[in-house]
């Protein structure tokens, strides 16, 4: 359920659940954090694309493993570290509806290219869970504390323009362009050596 294409250094994972619209497992969670720990490798990617199948980028923790632990799983933590540990460059390609735990992974990547109907809620307070330990913080350094404690503890929900307008989305694709304004963001970056880019990554906080 997790697909992987790899094209001259651009590997995109691709989380193909549609029917079940791309909720997590245990399983497909472990298999995205080892292909993120794989691309930080020396010869792996030069680019790590994160999308989905369909119309939703994920629905969060599938609802049956939820009730089985996952939702306090340190595997969300395993593949959100080794997104941000990445010396290469990361976007989350959101093919729509950011919910839940997924949100971690589209905060640890470098950038968020977002369709124009892809929303963004992270229900933690109402699911009565707390959010990975690493996502407050990114969310923070990307909205603010304030508008944080908007999206964690009154569960508010963001259209696309919102999230564009506060600054946790970075682009919003054109209708069906969606992998070319990915493409486009990241130009700069394939056109220069890994060693270049790893270097940049490591002066910016």
């Amino acid at each position: 359920m997790i697909e992987l294409a790899q094209d001259s250094g651009i590997w995109t994972a691709t989380i193909n659940r549609p029917e079940k619209a791309n909720a997590l497992t245990d399983k497909m969670l472990t298999e995205l954090a080892e292909i993120a720990e794989e691309a930080g490798q020396p010869g792996g990617a030069r680019l790590l694309i994160l999308t989905g199948a369909g119309k939703v980028f994920s629905a969060g923790a599938d609802l049956d493993a939820m009730q089985g632990g996952l939702a306090t799983s340190p595997v969300w933590e395993r593949l959100s570290s080794a997104i941000a540990a990445l010396p290469c460059l990361s976007i989350a390609a959101l093919n729509g509806t950011v919910a839940g735990g997924a949100m971690g992974m589209a905060l640890a990547c470098d950038f968020r290219v977002a369709v124009a109907g892809a929303d963004v809620f992270y229900p933690v307070m109402k699911r009565g869970f707390l959010p990975q330990p690493s996502d407050p913080a990114r969310l923070a350094a990307l909205i603010g504390p304030a508008r944080s404690r908007l999206i964690l503890l009154v569960g508010q929900r963001l259209d696309a323009a919102t999230a564009l307008d506060w600054g946790l989305y970075d682009r919003i694709a054109q209708p069906g362009a969606l992998m070319d304004a990915v493409r486009d963001l990241a130009a700069d970056v394939l056109a220069a050596t890994p060693q270049h880019v790893a270097a940049i990554k490591r002066l910016i906080p």
